[in-house]
């Protein structure tokens, strides 16, 4: 082979070369919208989180960040909607404690929360709270078992299987009495029926019920947690009152189909991360009692773990009957 010819050999190469390097660097994310579909109905923590996720994002990556609201199925529609899309980043989801948690410790569901889904980034949580309507003559959680255990009383939830159902069953089992359960789709019409007298207590998210305690329509008892939220500084928390294991909090994150591109799982898990962690940000999160949970994908997809296991352990443990 003479020089001229080693020479286009050599051109010939590097363009393969660096045709072939061209091809496997990712591609600009995003170039059009992305949709974030939230598990919910309009309305309560988890479309608050989505929504505030959802402008965030656009603003930091310049393209529109919708919100989907796909209620139904205790999370399940919305879940399977999601881990059916293409991993391309442009359909994600907004993952809780119901899709990610409970549900699978509770129902045979038709996916499996931790290898179906790419766990991109925690964002926020917030205690769960037990409140009853104005109208329940109770003002202690004392006061409140005795009733119960006189009075046939019903408690409404955001969906068979959720967190607000569970902790539900977990204090009924503690305390010991019985009420009737009335599932709904999505925390805002379960908070309604509460207001309105249909039923008489229940256990949502402090995010979603905190603007009817500060209005005097819903009264609180008690929290989870381990310690007093700042929000309502005057209400025990459930070990205070003798009941432990009552640490649970709803929590928020983003999530996508399996095999997303790790490229485009960094770059949201950073923006997610860099957002929450903004003062203007954690200000609007604490105004409504979130409290922001910054994670790493890997860390987020061991909470997910955690959770699941945590739940199918006390479900077992408990003999807790979904549809009770």
């Amino acid at each position: 082979m003479n020089r001229r010819q080693f020479s286009k050999s050599a051109l010939a190469v590097c363009a393969v070369t660096a045709s072939g390097y061209g091809s496997a660097q990712p591609a600009a994310y995003p170039t059009h919208t992305v949709k974030i579909i939230a598990p919910v109905a309009p309305g309560g923590g988890v479309d608050l989180v989505a929504r505030t996720v959802a402008e965030r994002l656009q603003k930091a990556l310049g393209q529109a960040f919708i919100v989907d609201n796909m209620s139904g199925g205790g999370g399940v529609i919305a879940s399977q909607a999601t881990l059916r899309a293409a991993p391309d980043g442009y359909t994600l989801m907004l993952g809780y404690v119901a899709t990610h948690g409970t549900n699978p410790a509770m129902r045979n569901i038709p996916y499996n929360a931790v290898k179906d889904f790419t766990a991109i980034a925690m964002v926020a949580g917030t205690p769960n709270v037990f409140v009853v309507g104005s109208g329940v003559a109770a003002n202690t959680l004392k006061d409140f078992v005795t009733l119960a255990k006189k009075s046939p009383l019903s408690f409404g939830t955001s969906g068979q299987g959720s967190l607000t159902h569970l902790l539900v069953e977990q204090f009924k089992l503690a305390a010991d009495f019985q009420a009737t359960h009335a599932p709904y789709r999505g925390i805002t019409p379960a908070i309604t029926d509460v207001l309105g007298g249909q039923t008489q207590f229940m256990m949502p998210g402090l995010a979603a019920a905190l603007q009817h305690i500060k209005g005097g329509k819903l009264r609180p008892l008690a929290v989870t947690g381990s310690k007093r939220h700042p929000a309502l500084p005057d209400v025990p928390t459930f070990e205070e009152l003798g009941y432990r294991g009552f640490t649970a909090v709803q929590w928020y994150g983003i999530v996508g189909p399996a095999k997303m591109p790790p490229p485009i799982v960094e770059r949201l898990n950073a923006e997610i991360n860099k957002a929450i962690s903004t003062p203007e940000l954690r200000e609007r999160l604490s105004s409504e009692a979130l409290e922001p949970m910054p994670m790493t994908s890997a860390e987020f997809a061991a909470f997910i773990a955690a959770e699941v296991d945590r739940w199918t352990k006390l479900v077992r443990e408990r003999n807790i009957e979904i549809n009770t």
